[in-house]
Order: structure tokens, then C-alpha cells, then sequence
């Protein structure tokens, strides 16, 4: 019997990216969270690099996967804030750029494009996005109905005995309720990314390297991990939420009865079983990303496969009496960013980097560490010289914001030691030393002895604002707005 030929490995690394949804940066054991218990990721990041100062710059889910793929800053997408039914029609796209190079490319998961299943460079796509409410309108095309397009929905049908329309047992898309998930755990749609994630690895294209991203809905809400590991959580006691000097605590009490306010949950035990439950989630996850490690090794190809775990936001979990995102606080902003490069730099030392940086850096970084040039127009910086300990990242700060249709559309320039906050249809200002203060919990925007450096910060966010449609900056100086709104509803236009 003839002896089979086996294709050689290909002399390029593979790349696995790996995402969630509504992650916050402090939600992991290596980043000493005192609750949250997360052992596979905390791997990774001991055997490459953590960066403890990462963050997403326009913190909701759109413009932060916008940001991610195409390296560009918001306001060089145009996506200034969250809006459902835009076309993605950017020039360079991270998954396009890899196939371009001749990787094999997949997304198993989460993708929130649009139009819905908008390839955007991928080859293959299982798609589930969790509920996003716009695709269920009678009015939008039967084609972009979620029912219609989503693989997990279709999935979940063929294996349960009633209609479901919905990745939920209950609990609404931004409420925080906990449910337990009511299914077998095999069906919950955090199992299923990871199924087909693994499925895609075992019958990939061996003669090329590939380029996958397994992107989990969760932790975002519906809380509904399996009730195995909201036990973990429920009996415990819990850290407390963080509250600041400045809370605003009447707006909780006024609208705290709510599930899915933004002002959070007044009721105490509510408050405890929607902690217990994102931490739940976020333990579930980490164990399904412990399924893909395990499918590497099996396969032989782990220490040839750079690991990326990555967020595009965070979540406030009652943090200063708020809920979700799109807040310029650390809860909602920051994000973890791992990075294990393989065989080539495992690291018997965890290396830990306080650089800021931002979900624009990830684009650049991966094509640099597979010998993939970055397209010109690409905004982020590479990580590799910080990854391999070369050279640190030529950075001082972050500036982000988020347009929103009422007083919660702000700006805010962050450094790794402090941050300045201006809230742009109020002129409200805050700032934070980061430093003394991690969980923001002190404003000292009106102490005498800070005011040289909030002029310092309040001068950089006036230089990124120069220029902006919606004239943030009148005569070299900040200018309170209500055209954000406008910009929401036509969004601005990418720029180069």
C-alpha cells in the first residue's frame, strides 16, 4: 500500500482570535480580580503578554468591531457611536488582508456586520450575534431577519421541541436579570462557537495557514450561563460594585426598577444575581477557550498558533449606579488584551505591559507578527516590540468618546496613570488619577494642585477634536454640542 504524503506545516504562524462581547479588562484572575476565576486565559497570559492598559476606544459594539478590523480610530471610520444598518464598505479589512496573503480565513461566531454575513474577507462563516433587535422588524427584508440568517438559531431549532427565535431563556438582550440556561449546556451558544471553532480546525486547509476568529457573544447579556457555574458565584460574597464621590445614586433609585436601565438595578439581590451571573459567563467562556487550547495541542499545531483574547468593550456592572457600556469609565472602556505568540516566545516569566493601548493596535500586530505588511491608511501601531520585549510602545495616550443621543455622549483622553473626561452636551469634566485611584472613585477635577495637568489633558483632547463635524472646539476651546444626535442618525463618513 502506498505510503501517504503528509503536507508539510506551512513556514507561517496560524492565528487564533478570540473574542467576547462585553468582557471587561479586571475580569480575569491574572488581573487579580477578587472574584472572577478565569485559569485558562490566566495560561495564556502567563506563558505571553498581558497588557494591563488596554482599551476600546468607542465602547459599544459596532464602532469597536469597526475599529478592530480596520485598524482605523473611530472617527477615521466614521462609526462615532452605535448604529445598527450602515454598510461596512471599508477598503481594508483584517480578515481580507490575511486571505489576500494566503491564509485560510474563518469567523465562528459573532461577527455584527451589515449587511448580515458581510464576508469581509472571512472564507467560512457559522454566525450567531446574539438578539440585535434591528433584524426583527417586519419591515427589513426576510433575507436579513436573524431567524433567517443566524447558523446557531437554526441549530438550536433542530434541537429543541418548540420554536425559538432567540439565544435567550428568558432574560432581554440588555437587562440584568440572571436565568439559568434551560437547555442541555451542549446547546447553549457559548458551546456552540466553541464546536465550531474546533470543527473548523480539524478540517481546515493544511497547506495553508489559517487565520480564525472565535468571537462569544457572552459575557454580554442575557445572563443565562448553566446554573454549574452561577453556583460558583451565588453563595459568595461579591466585591462591591465601585462608588464614587461623584455618583449620580438618585438616578439608580429613580430608575433602578428597569432591567435593562443604564442607571443599574436598585435592588440589592438583583444586583448580587446579575454579578454572579456575568461572572458565570465569563466563566464559562474561559472554560470552552480551555476546549480550543486543548483542540491545538491535540492537533499539534498550539505552539505554532498565535493566541489572541481580546474584548470590544467592557461592562459597567453597577460600577458608579451604572449598567452596559458606552461610558468613558474603566468599567465600560477598558479591556483585556492577551497576546501568546507560540513556540517562538513562550514565556516561562508572565510578561506584563502597562503600555495604553487600543483595539486599533490589533490589526497591525497580528499582520506584523505573520509577516503581513499593514495597509498605509491603518491608524494603530504594532505591539510586536513590546510582545518581544524589544522596545516599548511609542504612546502617551488614548483619546476615545462615544456619541449618544443624550447626556451620556462624552470624550476622554487616558494615559497609564490618569484620565480627563468631558461630557460633550453638558461640559460636565471629571478626572481620575489612576494611579491612587483604579476603580475611579475620587473626582479631583477641582483639586488646585491637579489643575496644571487637567489643562495638560484638556489640551490633547481639544488637538483630536480640532476639526470634528460636530464642532466640539470653538476658538481653541472645548464647545458643549447637541449634534450628536445628527451624527448618530447620519453617520459621519470614513475619513483617511
Amino acid at each position: 500500500m502506498p505510503q501517504l504524503e503528509i503536507p508539510s506545516k506551512p513556514n507561517r504562524p496560524n492565528v487564533l482570535l478570540v473574542m467576547c462581547d462585553q468582557f471587561r479588562g479586571d475580569c480575569l484572575g491574572f488581573a487579580s480580580h477578587p472574584d472572577v476565576k478565569t485559569p485558562n486565559l490566566d495560561t495564556i497570559a502567563a506563558q505571553g503578554t498581558f497588557f494591563e492598559n488596554a482599551y476600546s476606544a468607542c465602547p459599544t459594539c459596532v464602532p469597536a468591531r469597526a475599529t478592530l478590523f480596520t485598524g482605523k480610530t473611530p472617527a477615521h471610520t466614521g462609526r462615532v457611536g452605535y448604529r445598527d444598518g450602515v454598510t461596512w464598505d471599508f477598503p481594508h479589512m483584517m480578515p481580507q488582508e490575511f486571505k489576500d496573503s494566503g491564509y485560510q480565513t474563518a469567523c465562528l461566531g459573532k461577527l455584527h456586520v451589515h449587511p448580515p454575513r458581510l464576508a469581509c474577507g472571512f472564507e467560512t462563516l457559522r454566525l450567531h450575534d446574539g438578539y440585535l433587535g434591528c433584524f426583527q422588524n417586519s419591515d427589513v427584508p426576510h433575507w436579513m431577519h436573524q431567524d433567517v440568517h443566524d447558523d446557531y438559531l437554526r441549530f438550536l431549532r433542530e434541537h429543541v421541541d418548540h420554536p425559538v427565535w432567540v439565544d435567550s431563556t428568558g432574560p432581554e438582550c440588555n437587562s440584568w436579570v440572571y436565568h439559568p440556561w434551560n437547555y442541555d449546556e451542549s446547546l447553549h451558544p457559548t458551546n456552540w462557537v466553541t464546536d465550531e471553532t474546533i470543527r473548523f480546525l480539524e478540517t481546515r486547509d493544511r497547506t495553508r495557514p489559517f487565520f480564525c476568529m472565535a468571537s462569544y457573544v457572552r459575557p454580554h447579556p442575557p445572563l443565562d450561563a448553566p446554573r454549574s457555574y452561577f453556583d460558583l458565584y451565588n453563595e459568595r460574597e461579591l466585591r462591591e460594585p465601585a462608588h464614587g464621590d461623584w455618583d449620580d445614586d438618585e438616578a439608580r433609585e429613580r430608575d433602578g426598577w428597569v432591567t435593562n436601565s443604564v442607571h443599574g438595578c436598585r435592588d440589592a439581590t438583583l444586583r448580587h444575581e446579575a454579578m454572579a451571573g456575568y461572572y458565570a459567563c465569563i466563566t464559562h467562556v474561559d472554560h470552552q477557550i480551555g476546549r480550543l487550547i486543548t483542540a491545538l495541542k491535540r492537533d499539534g499545531s498550539f505552539n505554532d498558533t498565535i493566541i489572541l483574547f481580546v474584548a470590544d468593550h467592557g461592562e459597567m456592572l453597577f460600577d458608579h449606579a451604572s449598567f452596559r457600556k458606552l461610558l468613558p469609565y474603566e468599567g465600560s472602556t477598558r479591556v483585556p488584551l492577551i497576546v501568546r505568540v507560540g513556540k517562538n516566545v513562550a514565556r516561562t516569566v508572565p510578561h506584563r505591559s502597562d503600555s495604553v493601548v487600543e483595539l486599533m493596535d490589533v490589526m497591525p500586530t497580528l499582520l506584523d507578527l505573520c509577516g503581513v505588511s499593514a495597509p498605509k491608511d491603518v491608524d494603530g501601531l504594532s505591539l510586536v516590540g513590546e510582545i518581544l520585549g524589544e522596545r516599548p510602545i511609542e504612546r502617551a495616550y488614548v483619546h476615545g468618546g462615544h456619541a449618544f443621543t443624550y447626556e451620556q455622549s462624552n470624550q476622554w483622553i487616558v494615559t497609564p496613570h490618569d484620565k480627563y473626561v468631558w461630557f460633550s452636551q453638558s461640559g460636565v469634566e471629571r478626572y481620575f488619577d489612576l494611579d491612587t485611584d483604579p476603580r475611579e472613585e475620587h473626582d479631583l477635577i477641582a483639586d488646585p494642585a491637579r489643575q496644571e495637568r487637567i489643562a495638560e489633558l484638556r489640551a490633547l483632547l481639544v488637538h483630536e477634536l480640532e476639526g470634528r463635524e460636530e464642532g466640539f472646539v470653538r476658538d481653541g476651546k472645548l464647545h458643549v454640542v447637541d449634534r450628536v444626535t445628527e451624527v448618530l442618525e447620519h453617520p459621519m463618513a470614513p475619513r483617511a
